[in-house]
């Protein structure tokens, strides 16, 4: 029996060195994690649960960790002095009314300006169809950023198009995420670069450390053409936007097309990420556009070298503005705890204040916190529906009646600390207008939760508040 004494004692060795390696990493959360929230969470499931959470800290956790958010703003202090030294226009005039989420210009060094046109793209038929047409009219300049893209049949028509306006003596940049994309087969990309196409990927860090960080995903979709025309939204690159893919299909997303004076903020937003891969500022068309429309635009881009926490900031300014009505669509809804009590002020300051969320799962366990976060919100008084035809993903934002936005921001940590993301914010009452229309069509195709659905089974419960303890990272 001596083999099994010596297996519980090196059981015990290593549940010990586990305890001690989840207290070293506690107090290493404790220090380093920017929020009471994401810092009380991986405290306590590292000291009680090592065993489930070491590893996930590992992997996800350590969302400051050493040198990569100094050296992302080194890097972006080194392309404004090679942006000025070409005499980039670094700072956007402000107009003289003032529009929008002011405090975030000061944010972000972004205004909200007019002269813009925007047109609502709804669902990936509409949205692809409109860039690729884009793409194949360009004359001088493509720029191409998604967070996924996939080597399937609407990856090669994406390809085929940058191709073919590479041989035709377009600058033409990719720009993609190397997790988000990690399934795209090398020769993808290895066929671009042959063909004249300027291609990135998107890393948190170099070395072979990066197969390992999982934070700081670059989930902003950027398309521009020639300087003019811009697309900004929820679609990443692949069938399944289409609708093409059981059983999540039909997939609802939304994209929208800006032309004007906002399409060099999105150019601006795109160099920075284009710098920190390539080391290199690309060649864009940044002369100011003239008047393409009358609508004011701002873009919010957010990230996790912000100074401040810009994505989290621009829905906090969001809400507390709202008077009448704040409708959001998010495929995850795991809120911190700010955002949480804006959304709960505001019902009680008479505001209408709906969430239109996914009824299907795409990730069981973010689902899981979704839905408790979920119930929360419909015992505080706000409506919460589920839609019901295929998967929810889109990011939409209306508040009252002359203010939206659309981009790639979910209501998770992820997208308010841990990602890159963009935002485009629209006033305009014509186009809100629209973006309300759209957005009741959606909701009465969902069902709306009640009280009722919290009676759920003990193991539905505990399963709903493990996740929960993961809500950093989700």
């Amino acid at each position: 029996m001596n083999w099994w004494s010596d297996l519980i004692w090196l059981l015990g060795v290593a549940l010990s060195v586990l305890h001690l390696l989840g207290i070293l990493a506690a107090l290493h959360a404790l220090l380093t994690v920017r929020t009471a929230q994401g810092s009380s969470a991986w405290v306590l499931s590292l000291l009680l649960l090592p065993e489930l959470t070491l590893l996930p800290y590992l992997v996800f956790g350590r969302s400051r960790f050493e040198g990569y958010i100094a050296a992302r703003r080194q890097e972006n202090r080194q392309m404004q002095l090679a942006a000025q030294a070409q005499g980039w226009p670094l700072a956007t005039p402000a107009d003289d009314s003032v529009r929008g989420l002011p405090a975030l210009a000061k944010l972000t060094g972004m205004h909200c300006r007019g002269g813009n046109q925007v047109r609502l793209l709804i669902n990936g038929d509409d949205t692809f169809t409109a860039i690729l047409q884009a793409i194949r009219a360009a004359q001088s300049l493509v720029i191409v950023q998604f967070f996924i893209i996939r080597d399937d049949r609407l990856g090669r028509l994406l390809q085929e198009a940058l191709l073919e306006r590479a041989a035709a003596g377009v600058r033409v940049y990719l720009l993609y995420d190397g997790v988000g994309s990690h399934d795209l087969p090398p020769a993808y990309i290895e066929r671009l670069r042959t063909g004249g196409v300027h291609a990135r990927t998107f890393r948190a860090r170099q070395g072979w450390g990066r197969r390992f960080q999982l934070n700081f995903r670059n989930h902003r979709k950027i398309v521009v053409v020639d300087g003019t025309c811009a697309f900004v939204g929820g679609h990443n690159v692949g069938t399944e936007y289409l609708g093409e893919k059981p059983p999540l299909a039909p997939w609802r997303d939304t994209h929208v097309e800006v032309r004007g004076p906002a399409v060099v903020d999105l150019q601006l937003t795109f160099s920075e990420d284009w710098y920190w891969a390539s080391q290199h500022l690309p060649e864009l068309n940044l002369q100011l556009q003239q008047q393409a429309g009358s609508m004011h635009c701002q873009v919010i881009a957010g990230g996790p070298a912000d100074r401040l926490e810009t994505t989290q900031l621009f829905f906090l300014e969001a809400i507390g503005q709202a008077q009448r009505r704040i409708w959001i669509t998010s495929p995850y809804y795991v809120p911190d705890e700010a955002i949480d009590a804006a959304l709960r002020l505001a019902v009680l300051r008479g505001v209408d204040v709906r969430l239109l969320l996914p009824s299907r799962p795409d990730h069981r366990v973010v689902f899981a916190a979704s839905s408790l976060y979920a119930l929360g919100a419909v015992a505080a008084g706000i409506g919460v529906y589920r839609y019901q035809p295929g998967f929810m993903h889109q990011k939409v934002l209306l508040v009252d009646d002359e203010l939206a936005a659309i981009g790639s921001a979910n209501l998770d940590n992820r997208s308010l600390r841990l990602n890159f993301e963009v935002m485009l914010v629209t006033v305009d009452r014509p186009f809100a207008s629209s973006v309300e229309h759209m957005l009741s069509a959606d909701f009465a195709q969902a069902q709306r939760m009640t009280l009722d659905d919290a009676r759920v089974s003990f193991i539905q419960r505990l399963w709903m508040r493990l996740t929960r303890l993961f809500a950093p990272i989700l």
